[in-house]
């Protein structure tokens, strides 16, 4: 597995993943909190987070994420429509970005980067258009560089993801139905020439049945390593 140097990772169910730097920056992916059933209850969040990044709209992935804007002011990164709803919502520190660009806090440089899937925000009865569905490119100075795809199926231009930013570790989702199954999440971390997969968005729900081993199974002989977190377990 790729050398963390100091910085951990914690996985916490469905597409949630927790990132400390070295350095101390507290980060928070995809706030499905209070109703993700793979949520481990007794796992204690910082007080203080520094970034919240949201990678689209669906409720299984901002559900708490304006009750988590509100607890210890993190900077609350997402795609330009997004974050102005969560503004609505009276959100204030906030960090609206588009595809291909980035935005560097501390000792992290974010990236926006392309993923295919739909996104709506459920405001009330109301369905809301919440701008294009995206991934992250979180790098970190002197540690790794993480790839968060967010849901998407697999396209051929994580390719470019590969020339322009390198990422080491690849947190893909696996489930199927809803975005790649474990055949296209292989194909995906070839594609972006990881080293190491952490799988993620799988097993939340009956329709996400895609599996860690058949996503093993699939990069077998490639040297791609498939690091199969439980929920709650932080990596180092």
């Amino acid at each position: 597995m790729t050398d963390l140097k100091g910085s951990t990772i914690t996985w916490l169910g469905h597409s949630v993943v927790h990132i400390t730097t070295a350095k101390g920056t507290e980060i928070l992916i995809d706030p499905f909190l209070e109703h993700n059933p793979k949520y481990p209850k007794n796992y204690k969040l910082p007080e203080k987070l520094d970034l919240l990044l949201l990678t689209h709209g669906h409720s299984d992935h901002i559900a708490d994420a304006v009750a988590v804007a509100g607890r210890g002011n993190p900077q609350a990164v997402g795609i330009f429509e997004l974050v102005a709803w969560m503004q609505s919502k009276g959100v204030k520190n906030v960090v609206s970005m588009n595809l291909g660009g980035s935005y560097k806090y501390q000792d992290v440089t974010i990236s926006m980067v392309e993923a295919r899937h739909s996104s709506s925000v459920e405001d009330g009865t109301n369905f809301l258009y919440a701008g294009e569905a995206i991934g992250f490119v979180i790098a970190i100075e002197d540690g790794p560089v993480l790839y968060h795809a967010g849901d998407t199926s697999v396209f051929s231009d994580m390719q470019i993801i590969r020339e322009l930013y390198a990422p080491e570790i690849g947190l893909l989702p696996i489930g199927d139905h809803y975005t790649m199954g474990p055949a296209a999440a292989a194909l995906a971390a070839k594609y972006l020439g990881v080293q190491t997969v952490i799988p993620i968005h799988y097993g939340t729900f009956p329709q996400l049945t895609g599996t860690p081993e058949e996503l093993e199974g699939h990069l077998k002989g490639t040297g791609i390593k498939v690091l199969k977190a439980t929920p709650g377990e932080t990596l180092r």
